[in-house]
């Protein structure tokens, strides 16, 4: 501790795993955009990529409130949300937007992949054939009239689920930005810059599996939806982190006491965290290497290879941005006289092993999804086209 702390300030409540969940929520977010600028929007160049960022934004999606039950003493308790629903709390909303949002994206992913299923039920026998039937819901009648609708589904769903998407990230943000006790995070800007650096991490992410996926099983890689991400990647990052960089250069320029505070804690606690790996190593370096990767022409290799760098500095920078948010603000006490400090655990229920874990399973049941259902193959059948 350093200067005048409360006593009920010398341990910081919110521990890594108030980290981890805005982090995983944010890749949701940012992979279901990404499929919906295909499904919605037509970028034909994102097509080989859109049922990979739609089925990797499920299985973030079904792990995103994990951090959170791991957290609480009751985990138990959290499902009293749903049964005695308060429509005036932030969190008891969260759990009817979630609800609705994993019923969504589960149904477009389904619809989505109602073809596949039907040319597996032909092709299987016995109790895999029997399986496939009850996953159909014994709809196994496949014609162009209904790869039409399937299309029409997919379509509906994805434009639907894009405000509850940003709403699903944004409200964390919300939640941060109305505590007007703590001049960390107290700003109206808190919710657009947790969704705009979601985007980020959710390209990021699709970026780096999508070469690292292509390159583990020797096949080539989609050009046109790589530079296409890249040049999101690339836009996204720029207004990210100008919202990040434009909320503190205004509080400096009005010179509150409100900054006086700021001032010591990102000078102090935060200056490795924030100053030197968030903003000069995972900020300026992907944007420049982004910037001549996009603005100049590169041989394929080399170019590809910067975007994976970029893609893995910017998944570190955003998970930064939550640490020195999360933790940051609670560094800084009420008496605006003092600092705690605050060190996770290696092996703790909260720790780090922990966290890691939680974060890897999901990249571990997208890989088994994709022995069954590859991602990257050439579609044969008329609904990829979508």
């Amino acid at each position: 501790m350093e200067g005048f702390v409360f006593p009920n300030e010398t341990h910081v409540t919110w521990s890594v795993m108030i980290v981890m969940y805005p982090y995983i929520t944010g890749l949701v977010a940012g992979a279901f955009i990404v499929s919906s600028l295909y499904h919605v929007f037509g970028f034909e160049q994102l097509r080989q990529i859109g049922r990979f960022s739609l089925v990797s934004a499920f299985f973030f999606l079904l792990f995103a409130p994990v951090p959170l039950l791991n957290h609480l003493g009751r985990p138990e308790r959290a499902f009293n949300i749903m049964i005695t629903p308060n429509f005036r709390s932030a969190m008891s909303g969260f759990g009817f937007v979630y609800a609705i949002y994993t019923g969504i994206v589960f149904l477009e992913i389904w619809f989505h992949y109602r073809a596949d299923f039907i040319d597996r039920w032909n092709r299987a026998k016995g109790l895999p054939r029997k399986l496939y039937y009850l996953l159909l819901l014994g709809g196994t009648t496949r014609t162009p009239e209904t790869d039409r609708v399937d299309h029409a589904i997919v379509k509906t769903l994805a434009g639907v689920g894009i405000p509850i998407a940003l709403v699903l990230h944004g409200y964390v943000g919300f939640l941060f930005g109305s505590i007007k006790a703590n001049p960390w995070w107290s700003t109206p800007l808190m919710f657009i810059i947790f969704i705009c650096s979601a985007l980020v991490s959710g390209v990021s992410v699709l970026i780096f599996l999508f070469q690292f996926v292509t390159w583990l099983r020797r096949i080539p890689v989609d050009q046109a939806a790589l530079d296409t991400l890249a040049r999101f990647l690339w836009g996204f990052m720029i207004v990210a982190v100008s919202l990040e960089l434009m909320e503190i250069l205004s509080v400096a320029y009005e010179q509150t006491a409100r900054w006086a505070v700021l001032k010591d804690l990102i000078n102090g606690r935060l200056w490795f965290t924030y100053v030197i790996l968030q903003i000069l190593i995972c900020s300026l370096v992907p944007f420049l290497l982004l910037a001549v990767r996009n603005l100049f022409r590169l041989p394929t290799r080399v170019g590809n290879f910067l975007i994976f760098i970029s893609a893995g500095l910017l998944l570190l920078q955003v998970l930064l941005m939550r640490w020195n948010v999360v933790i940051g603000g609670q560094l800084l006490s009420k008496s605006y006289r003092g600092f705690t400090s605050y060190l996770p655990g290696i092996w703790d229920k909260e720790g780090l092993f922990v966290a890691a874990l939680i974060l890897i399973i999901p990249f571990l049941l997208l890989r088994e999804f994709d022995r069954l259902f590859p991602f990257f193959t050439t579609p044969t059948r008329e609904i990829t086209q979508m």
